[in-house]
């Protein structure tokens, strides 16, 4: 069996040397696809990946994280792949992570895609594993994340291993998204067609968000604050998903409130709120006209 490792790259800190070698270690071969970062970014990568013996995939512009997800992974299945491991540049696998996830994958033909036990790299930082409630994907529960085995509503993308099979069978990434909701979209899609998503708790993997968090009175996980063209995309490819099928209806309510709360934490309580309120509102407009792809200056 054949494990490729894609690593989407964009203006990452540093030269991502520690990641591709580690990664290099772990599978057969290993793809970087740097989106768009620059002539010195893309020069300093392709030496990493000389050095490592991974291809080096250099974008002209940012195409997006799921159209260079889908990119990589088309080297990955050219190159024979039977498995597609997919990293970001700011996450750093534990050893024996990738034998670990492909031994859970094997149990069963249904299983689509496995995934370790993504930690944020902070203080009181996530540990970024959501299981399907009535009510949409919640955080699990420790006791939960005590099993050897643990059937989640969505992997995040990154240290998320896909059986390329069933990749063809759900479809690439959404390109339209461009980014945010991406490894969630996808998820649904899997689980809609039967497929199972697995973590493996005991496998950890190190994962290092640059967002500001914010920790409100009585509420023990803190909020991400992201960028305000993050604000644009998250909200505009939320609203997206309430209006396709591939949620229940009280996951669908779910997400309209959530929206809501979104719009008005990042219109009311931080900073540079001129330019967060243009975008939220783009957002929405966006989200509700059916405007996807990349954001237009």
């Amino acid at each position: 069996m054949s494990v490729v490792a894609v690593v989407v790259t964009f203006r990452p800190d540093g030269d991502c040397a520690e990641l591709v070698s580690e990664l290099a270690r772990q599978c057969d071969d290993v793809v970087v696809v740097d989106n768009g970062s620059g002539p010195e970014t893309a020069q300093q990568l392709s030496a990493t990946c000389h050095a490592a013996g991974a291809h080096f995939v250099p974008l002209d512009e940012n195409v997006g994280i799921a159209a260079a997800q889908n990119i990589g992974i088309e080297v990955a299945d050219s190159l024979g792949a039977d498995f597609v491991l997919l990293s970001d540049d700011d996450s750093l696998p534990s050893p024996g992570m990738v034998e670990g996830l492909v031994h859970a994958i094997e149990e069963d033909p249904l299983i689509a895609a496995t995934g370790p036990l993504p930690a944020e790299d902070r203080e009181g930082g996530d540990q970024l594993v959501y299981c399907a409630r009535t009510w949409g994907p919640k955080r699990a529960h420790p006791e939960e994340l005590e099993q050897e085995r643990l059937d989640v509503a969505f992997l995040i993308a990154s240290g998320c291993l896909i059986r390329l099979e069933a990749l063809k069978v759900i479809g690439p990434m959404n390109g339209a998204m461009f980014i945010d909701h991406v490894d969630l979209e996808w998820g649904l899609r899997a689980r809609q067609l039967g497929h199972r998503l697995v973590c493996v708790p005991s496998i950890g993997l190190h994962h290092s968000l640059g967002d500001e968090v914010v920790q409100l009175p009585n509420r023990p996980q803190p909020i991400h604050v992201h960028a305000p063209f993050r604000n644009y995309y998250i909200l505009r490819n939320t609203i997206s998903l309430i209006k396709r099928d591939l949620m229940p209806v009280p996951w669908r309510i779910r997400y309209a409130y959530w929206a809501a709360k979104y719009i008005v934490f990042n219109s009311v309580l931080v900073d540079r709120l001129p330019e967060r309120r243009r975008m939220l509102a783009r957002g929405l407009a966006d989200g509700i006209r059916g405007r996807m792809g990349k954001l237009k200056n």
